[in-house]
């Protein structure tokens, strides 16, 4: 009988920039980073692709409808577990250059905050892969290590 395959988790994350700004989210209530900065991000479901994937998470999270065509990956970050229950990932960050709506916090039970800062100054309760992944895209990098 052949071993089962490995398998990897995946999320996606949109980055959103306005005159050299980042919108971060506060997270809260989820029991994972609650209390720290993330960018809009979320899991894929299966059965779509991952630009499917971030335009629903940005309708749920931000209220907002992005312009497909206006996604664009700027890394992929590959992330070791973070404790024993944990799984590896693979992080999709998009730069979004296109949306309609007003971000707003459309999930006020997983989100307390929405903050646009500037992305020459992170602040430093960011989680800490997405601090890197912002990093390493600043940096013009296309692929992330991180934890190992």
């Amino acid at each position: 009988m052949p071993a089962e395959r490995f398998h990897v988790a995946a999320a996606v994350y949109g980055i959103l920039r306005d005159r050299g700004r980042i919108l971060l989210m506060r997270r809260a209530a989820t029991g994972y980073r609650d209390d720290q900065l993330s960018l809009p991000a979320g899991h894929l479901d299966g059965g779509e692709d991952a630009i499917t994937a971030l335009i629903r998470e940005l309708r749920e999270e931000l209220g907002i409808e992005a312009d497909p065509r206006g996604c664009r990956l700027a890394l992929l970050m590959h992330t070791a577990p973070e404790d024993s229950d944990d799984h590896e990932y693979f992080h999709l960050f998009f730069s979004v250059e296109r949306w309609s709506g007003e971000p707003h916090i459309a999930e006020p039970g997983k989100c307390t905050e929405l903050c646009w800062v500037e992305a020459s100054a992170l602040p430093s309760d960011l989680v800490d892969y997405v601090g890197a992944a912002l990093a390493a895209i600043a940096r013009g990098d296309l692929l992330a290590v991180h934890g190992w």
